[in-house]
C-alpha cells in the first residue's frame, strides 16, 4: 500500500480495523512532507515530500477553480516534489517509458486537458499556466474557445445540466434508522468534528507548533451536558472514560450546556478518538459517518502515569 499525503493511521474511522490491517501488509509505504505522523510510524519506506511552496502545479479548489502553485523556496534535506517522486519510481519499477510525457508539472497539465476534455470539467481551453497565473486561477468549465472566461462565474446558471435534455436530476434516499442505536449499555451518542480554532485535522501541522499548543486543550476532553454529568456522578476536569463496542479512551470532562443531554462531544483531532467510531458510510457517497455511534461513559481512576499518557503531543 501506497499511501500519499494522509495520516490514515489517526482519521481513520474504526481506527482498530486500519491498523489490523496495515499490520498484516507485506510493505506499507508513506509519502509525506512530516515524518511524525501517526501513519509515517507505520511505514516500511518514508519518501519525504516536498510542500507546496517548494514545488510548482496546479490545484483545483472547491468553487471549480483551477490555481497555479509556485515554488518558492528549495525542499529541504531529500525532499522531493511528488512529481519526481513519481518519475524515480517509474524509472526504478522499469516502466518509465509510460511517463515519457512526463518532462515537467505543466507537461502533466497538459495530459491533464486531454482526460478533460469533452466532461462536464472540461479544461481543454485553458492554454498553459501563463493563463491561470493571468487571471488568478480559471473556473471549469472552460472548453476550447473560450479565450477569456469570465472571473467569476456559477455553474447552471443557464439551467442547462449534464444530462442528454439538460434537465436536473435529484437522488434522494428514504431515511434510514441509525446503524448503531443508544442501549442500556450504551446509552449516549457520541458526536465528533473540530475542536478549538488553533487546530486542525489530525494536527499534523498545528501540533508543531508551539503558539498553537498553547491555544489548544494540552489534553482530550469530552464534553458533557450537566443533565448526564449529574447522573453520572462526573464533576468538571474529572478523568472518564468514554466506551464504545470497538475501544474505550480515557479524557477529562468538560460539563456544558453545547451538548444535548444523551450525546457527548469529542473533538476529532486527537489520535485516540476514532478508536470509538463506527465504520458506517453512505452507500452512494461512501462517506464515513464520523458523527454517531453509541457510547457509555463512566468516571475513570487513573494513575498519575496513565494520566500522562493521555496529554495532548
Amino acid at each position: 500500500m501506497w499511501i500519499i499525503a494522509t495520516n490514515s493511521a489517526h482519521s481513520w474511522i474504526n481506527q482498530r480495523f486500519f491498523h489490523d490491517v496495515a499490520g498484516r501488509l507485506d510493505f506499507l509505504v508513506v509519502q509525506d512532507m512530516y515524518s511524525t505522523t501517526e501513519t509515517a510510524a507505520l511505514a516500511h519506506l518514508l519518501l519525504p515530500a516536498a510542500a507546496w511552496g517548494e514545488k510548482e502545479g496546479t490545484f483545483i479548489n472547491s468553487e471549480r477553480r483551477i490555481g497555479l502553485a509556485k515554488k518558492v523556496a528549495r525542499a529541504p534535506g531529500q525532499a522531493l516534489a511528488d512529481f519526481h517522486i513519481f518519475r524515480l519510481v517509474a524509472d526504478a519499477w522499469g516502466c518509465g517509458e509510460m511517463f515519457r510525457e512526463w518532462s515537467s508539472p505543466e507537461a502533466v497539465f497538459q495530459i491533464l486537458k486531454r482526460c478533460a476534455r469533452g466532461q462536464p470539467c472540461d479544461i481543454a481551453g485553458i492554454t498553459d499556466y501563463q493563463m491561470i497565473d493571468a487571471q488568478g486561477g480559471v473556473q471549469w468549465p472552460c472548453p476550447e474557445g473560450v479565450e477569456a472566461p469570465a472571473r467569476e462565474r456559477r455553474l447552471f446558471e443557464d439551467f442547462a445540466f449534464f444530462h442528454p435534455d439538460a434537465r436536473a436530476r435529484f437522488w434522494f434516499d428514504d431515511p434510514r434508522p441509525v446503524p448503531e442505536p443508544t442501549s442500556a449499555e450504551y446509552p449516549l451518542v457520541l458526536l465528533t468534528g473540530r475542536g478549538s480554532s488553533s487546530q486542525w485535522h489530525t494536527e499534523t501541522r498545528t501540533r508543531k507548533s508551539a503558539v498553537l499548543r498553547r491555544l489548544s486543550p494540552q489534553e482530550i476532553y469530552v464534553e458533557l451536558s450537566p443533565v448526564d454529568a449529574r447522573e453520572l456522578g462526573i464533576g468538571p476536569n474529572d478523568w472518564v472514560e468514554v466506551t464504545s463496542r470497538r475501544g474505550s479512551i480515557h479524557a477529562r470532562a468538560f460539563v456544558t450546556h453545547n451538548v444535548r443531554p444523551g450525546q457527548v462531544f469529542i473533538p476529532m483531532h486527537y489520535e485516540t478518538m476514532n478508536r470509538l467510531t463506527f465504520p458506517a458510510f453512505d452507500p452512494l457517497s461512501r462517506q464515513p459517518s464520523y458523527k454517531h455511534c453509541a457510547v457509555r461513559v463512566g468516571k475513570a481512576d487513573l494513575t498519575v502515569e496513565e494520566s500522562r499518557s493521555t496529554t495532548h503531543p
